[in-house]
């Protein structure tokens, strides 16, 4: 009967946790940042997929931050697919890959798969690359291209100055405020999950990509 009971609680503690996400997209630097919290925000991020039962779709690197997700939330039980172009395979792959390696040809069909392949958007804080898959998978929020949640984890403040930038463009009438709201940011995985999973897209039609 104790198993029994036991085994009904663990079944209760996954249902808790399922999540209307199969798949998330993370967006994240090759790098690891300087600051110990960049790291940990990593770690916290995969626990949460792993917990919500959530597979990861990644950049495909094992270097940096994208290593460190990858690795623990494939050591979490969760698949991982890392899309990667094969011209970056020798720079950003060392050692044995982590879960599922799929080459493409360029940058554009890496991003091309990794929106085909995810239900949401999250962006970790990182450089360049990062931006631009984030700034783009907007974009093509704004566009209707896709309703898919679109969500910044901002750790440490990271990433106020680019909201301030895209506030101030709201404000000069570049950006309208029904699209500023495809933006969703929090300064934990857990808050930023949770709010995902609570988002309703502004659009009211995708149109065909």
């Amino acid at each position: 009967m104790e198993n029994m009971n036991l085994q009904q609680q663990q079944d209760e503690g996954r249902k808790a946790y399922s999540s209307r996400f199969k798949r998330i997209c993370v967006f994240c630097g090759s790098s690891p940042g300087k600051k110990p919290t960049y790291h940990l925000a990593a770690i916290h991020l995969a626990k949460q997929l792993v917990e919500r039962q959530i597979d990861l779709v990644y950049g495909g690197g094992s270097i940096g931050l994208m290593g460190l997700l990858s690795q623990a939330v494939y050591d979490g039980g969760r698949h991982v697919l890392g899309v990667i172009p094969t011209t970056l395979m020798p720079r950003e792959i060392t050692g044995e890959p982590v879960g599922e390696v799929r080459a493409v040809s360029g940058m554009h069909q890496r991003k091309a798969e990794m929106a085909r392949q995810a239900d949401a958007f999250i962006a970790l804080p990182g450089g360049y690359g990062t931006l631009e898959e984030l700034l783009e998978v907007i974009t093509w929020a704004q566009l209707g291209i896709h309703d898919k949640p679109v969500g910044l984890l901002n750790v440490d403040g990271y990433y106020n100055s680019l909201l301030s930038f895209i506030d101030k463009a709201v404000d000069e009438g570049f950006i309208t405020p029904s699209a500023r709201h495809i933006i969703v940011s929090a300064q934990t995985a857990h808050d930023l999950i949770s709010k995902l999973e609570d988002y309703t897209p502004c659009t009211m039609r995708v149109q065909p990509n």
